[in-house]
C-alpha cells in the first residue's frame, strides 16, 4: 500500500470548456473569408479572456450538420464540462438541434458579438460580421420546444460582468459533473436516530450519481498499526512545522494522531474517495483505535477531500461538491445563537479546513479536553477560526419528494477567535440580515444541521448548479 503522508496543496482545477461555434453554409459563397474573419476575432479577442476562467477548446466554426455532431461528439469524447454555443453568425436551428438534443453536455449559448454600437458609420459588411443574435433566437425557440435544458447569457466582452457570469456557469457545470461522479467513504455508521441526513444509497446513486463505500473501523484500525516509521515520521514533522502544538500534548498522543493521519490518508487514496464521512462514537467500539482523525479530516478539507461528521454522506457530499464550486470549502454545523452579536457560533467536534484559518499566527494544536469517545490516546484537534469577509453557508440537503434541496445564504465571517478557552474549531457567521429572521427562514426551508461555508459570495454559481442538478434551491 503506497502512503502519502505529506500534505498537498488544494489546486484550483479548471472548468473544461468546448466551443460550438456556429456559422451559414450560404456565407461560404455568399460572404468568402467570412468565416475565418469571424473565427480570428473569436481567437484574438475572445479565447484570450476566457483563459483564465475555464481550459478552452476551439477549432473552428462548422456550418453543416455532419460537422457540427461530429465537433459535439469530440467534446463529448473529450470530457468537457460545457458546451459553450456561440453563433459567429446567423446559423439555422434545425442543423444544429439533434446533437443538442442528445448530449448529455451542459449547454450555454452565449448572445455576444465584436460590435459596441450601431451608429452613423455602421453599414453593410459591420451587420454581416455582427449578426448571431437572430440565430441564438432560432436556436432557443427549438430547445425550448424540443425540452433541452441550457442557459443563456448576453454580454459584450466589455461588460464587467460579461466573463464573471460565464465563469460562474462553467464552474457550476464542472462541479455537478464531479459530483456525478463522486465516491464517498463512511467509516463506521451513521450516528442513530440523526434523520435529517437519513438516506436511501439507491435513491443516492440514481440521482447524484455518487458511488459510497462503507468502510469498518478495523481496517482504519489496521492501517494505523501498520503505518511506517518513516510516514509517522513525516507527518508529525509537519505538525511540528505548521501548527503551535500546546506543552501539554504527549508525544505519544501526537504519534497516535500521526498514525491515524496515515490511515485516513491511505484510505482515502487506496478507494479514490472524493469526501470521507466517520461517526466518532463508532471509533469507540475496536478497542484497539488509538485516536479520532480530527486533525486527519481538518488537514485533509484543506487538499479538497470532502467531510462529513456523524457518518453524514450527504454533508461530505455537500462539503466537496462546495469546494470544487468555489473553494476553499470547509464542513460546519451552528452550534449556539449569539443574539447580542447577531451571529452563530460555528464549530464541531474537531473537523474544520485548516486552510481557511486565520492569518498571522499559527493554528494551534491542543488536546479535546474530554474524551468524546473511549480510544488508546488522547484527542487531539485543531483550534482553527476562519479568515474574516465575506462568505457563503450551503447546506445540501433532501426536501419534499426525495427532491434534492441546496440552501444557500449570503453572510459574512466575524473578525473574531480563536479563543484561548476553546479546544475544538470555532467561528462566528453573520447574516445579512437579523439572526432570528435567518435561523427561521434556514429551518423552514429545511435546513439541516450539517452545512458547508465558503469564502466569498457563491450564490450565483450555486444557483446554476441547482438548475443543473434539477435541485430547489432556496435562498436564506
Amino acid at each position: 500500500m503506497e502512503e502519502e503522508p505529506k500534505m498537498k496543496r488544494l489546486e484550483r482545477m479548471q472548468p473544461k470548456v468546448g466551443v460550438l461555434a456556429l456559422t451559414l453554409d450560404l456565407y461560404e459563397t455568399l460572404a468568402p473569408g467570412l468565416r475565418e474573419e469571424r473565427e480570428e476575432w473569436f481567437r484574438s479577442k475572445i479565447l484570450p479572456a476566457l483563459e483564465p476562467t475555464a481550459d478552452v477548446a476551439f477549432d473552428k466554426a462548422v456550418f453543416t450538420r455532419t460537422d457540427i455532431e461530429a465537433q459535439v461528439g469530440r467534446f463529448e469524447t473529450a470530457g468537457v464540462d460545457t458546451l459553450l454555443v456561440v453563433l459567429l453568425t446567423y446559423s439555422p436551428s434545425q442543423l444544429v438541434l439533434p446533437a443538442l438534443k442528445r448530449t448529455r453536455l451542459p449547454i450555454i449559448v452565449w448572445n455576444t458579438q465584436e460590435l459596441l454600437a450601431v451608429d452613423d458609420h455602421f453599414d453593410t459588411p459591420a451587420m454581416m460580421a455582427n449578426h448571431g443574435v437572430h440565430g441564438t433566437q432560432d436556436l432557443c425557440n427549438v430547445l425550448v420546444r424540443s425540452g433541452v435544458d441550457f442557459e443563456y447569457v448576453t454580454s459584450h466582452l466589455i461588460d464587467e460582468d460579461a466573463i464573471h457570469v460565464l465563469e460562474d456557469f462553467f464552474r457550476a457545470a464542472a462541479a455537478v459533473g464531479r459530483l456525478r461522479k463522486a465516491r464517498l467513504g463512511l467509516i463506521g455508521y451513521p450516528f442513530p436516530s440523526m434523520g435529517d441526513f437519513a438516506l436511501d444509497t439507491t435513491h443516492l446513486a440514481a440521482t447524484l450519481g455518487c458511488q459510497w463505500l462503507n468502510v469498518p473501523v478495523e481496517a482504519y484500525v489496521n492501517r494505523a498499526e501498520a503505518a511506517t516509521p518513516k510516514a509517522v515520521a513525516e507527518i508529525l514533522s509537519a505538525y511540528r512545522e505548521h501548527y503551535d502544538v500546546a506543552a501539554e500534548i504527549t508525544d505519544r498522543d501526537l504519534e497516535a494522531t500521526a498514525r491515524v493521519e496515515v490511515a485516513l490518508r491511505g484510505i482515502v487514496s487506496d478507494h479514490g474517495l472524493d469526501a470521507v464521512a466517520y461517526q466518532f462514537t463508532a471509533f469507540g467500539d475496536d478497542e484497539r483505535t488509538p485516536t479520532v482523525p480530527f486533525v486527519a479530516a481538518s488537514r485533509l478539507m484543506a487538499e479538497g477531500v470532502g467531510f462529513g461528521g456523524e457518518g453524514d454522506l450527504i454533508s461530505a457530499a455537500g462539503t466537496t461538491f462546495l469546494n470544487w464550486l468555489n473553494p476553499p470549502a470547509s464542513f460546519s454545523e451552528i452550534f449556539t445563537i449569539d443574539f447580542e452579536g447577531n451571529s452563530v457560533f460555528m464549530s464541531h467536534m474537531g473537523e474544520a479546513n485548516v486552510a481557511m484559518a486565520r492569518s498571522g499566527n499559527k493554528v494551534r494544536m491542543v488536546a479535546r479536553e474530554a474524551p468524546i469517545t473511549r480510544t488508546r490516546r488522547g484527542q487531539l484537534a485543531l483550534v482553527t477560526s476562519f479568515e474574516a469577509g465575506p462568505a457563503t453557508l450551503m447546506a445540501l440537503t433532501l426536501g419534499p419528494g426525495g427532491r434534492w434541496r441546496l440552501i444557500a445564504s449570503a453572510t459574512t465571517i466575524a473578525d473574531w477567535g480563536p479563543l484561548d478557552s476553546m479546544d475544538v474549531p470555532h467561528f462566528k457567521l453573520a447574516p445579512g440580515g437579523d439572526v432570528r429572521e435567518f435561523l427561521t427562514a434556514y429551518a423552514k426551508a429545511g435546513g439541516p444541521h450539517h452545512n458547508a461555508v465558503c469564502f466569498g459570495d457563491a450564490r450565483e454559481r450555486l444557483k446554476a448548479a441547482a438548475k443543473l442538478l434539477d435541485a430547489d434551491y432556496c435562498e436564506v
